[in-house]
């Protein structure tokens, strides 16, 4: 089935993410030992049909990439080489461990669970790669104005 991977990718471990087959939601999907990820990602598509990756990049508040930008840049080096023919798009990934975080915390996930990194790392994943699908599917219904139905695309309001 067709599936757009989030990443997350630390120095350490990485939080991956997958959409669902119509590209609407992201699920967390596994994190991974850094080292071992692109052989995960290989034996990930022996299943799955990759049809892009979004890829965390970190930027600081101001806008300019972080320190952490050189060890994604050559992981996305690494990405590239291995799965030449599969796009990758950058996602601003800014709060999303603070996201991530919040999730947990309304999900009810207990303090100890939540104190996990891996467990931080793949909801990251899955807000860095929501964020993407919400807005890509947004801007898609947005272009096409046979996606509103005709009940909703009135401008005159309804009497209460």
């Amino acid at each position: 089935m067709d599936r757009i991977l989030g990443i997350d990718y630390g120095r350490k471990r990485t939080g991956l993410a997958a959409s669902d087959p119509l590209g609407i939601f992201a699920s967390a999907l596994d994190t991974v030992d850094s080292t071992k990820l692109i052989d995960y990602i290989k034996n990930y598509a022996k299943n799955e049909h990759i049809l892009r990756f979004v890829v965390g990049y970190p930027v600081n508040m101001d806008g300019t990439p972080s320190e952490a930008r050189a060890d994604v840049d050559a992981f996305l080096k690494q990405l590239q080489t291995a799965f030449p023919e599969i796009p990758v798009t950058l996602e601003d990934e800014r709060f999303t461990s603070v996201l991530a975080h919040r999730v947990m915390i309304d999900g009810g996930m207990k303090a100890s669970r939540r104190r996990d990194k891996k467990e931080v790392d793949r909801i990251s994943a899955a807000i860095i790669l929501q964020s993407y699908l919400d807005r890509t599917n947004g801007s898609t219904m947005a272009l096409d104005p046979t996606a509103v139905p005709e009940s909703l695309s009135r401008n005159k309001t309804r009497k209460r």
